[in-house]
């Protein structure tokens, strides 16, 4: 370093100084000068430990912010895998529900056109009730007038049951039409009916 070079002049004219017995002022001038070489070369140490203390400060600053930066980066790439993932899965479950969608549409139309069947049947079934249901009302009521029978509506399937009210007793009536034959019923029930008008 230069500011020891000049240390070293200065020492070595100070002892060469002293050794030839030379002039006091001479002396005093070269001892000044000394200091101040001294005080120049502490400042610029001084000055010098500052500088690599900022120095070392700014590195240190400067490897954080790129392990910061370095950390964004890896955290930004992690993200940006979980969206693309979650993106993936988003997608299919657009395409099952865009399916499943499809399939309650057909449905929905099935279920329109069976609607609409029904009750175009219902209609048919309205205009024909409208001409038959009366007349069988008539043909029950003036049956039930003629045999004296009140039915059971209630009883189980396969069986024919009633009361016969006759002319003098009512009679239950109970028959299995599993085991007899539908003549033999109707021919039983219009025997019970008095023919003597």
């Amino acid at each position: 370093m230069a500011a020891f070079r000049d240390m070293e002049e200065v020492s070595q004219g100070l002892l060469s100084l002293l050794g030839a017995n030379r002039a006091e002022a001479q002396q005093r001038r070269l001892l000044g000068r000394h200091e101040q070489v001294v005080e120049r070369l502490l400042e610029t140490q001084d000055s010098a430990e500052q500088r690599l203390r900022e120095i070392l400060a700014a590195e240190e600053e400067v490897a954080q912010s790129l392990l910061d930066a370095k950390e964004r980066a890896h955290q930004g790439g992690a993200e940006l895998q979980q969206l693309e993932a979650e993106l993936r899965k988003a997608s299919e479950e657009d395409t099952c529900l865009k399916a499943s969608l499809l399939q309650l549409t057909r449905e929905l139309e099935e279920l329109k056109e069976t609607e609409a069947s029904l009750e175009r049947q219902e209609r048919e079934v309205d205009e024909d009730t409208t001409v038959t249901i009366p007349s069988a009302v008539y043909v029950a009521q003036l049956y039930r007038q003629i045999s004296k029978i009140e039915w059971d509506y209630e009883c189980e399937p396969g069986m024919v049951k009633g009361i016969h009210h006759g002319p003098s007793v009512a009679q239950p009536v109970q028959l299995d039409s599993t085991q007899l034959s539908k003549k033999f019923i109707s021919d039983y029930l219009w025997n019970l009916v008095d023919t003597d008008w």
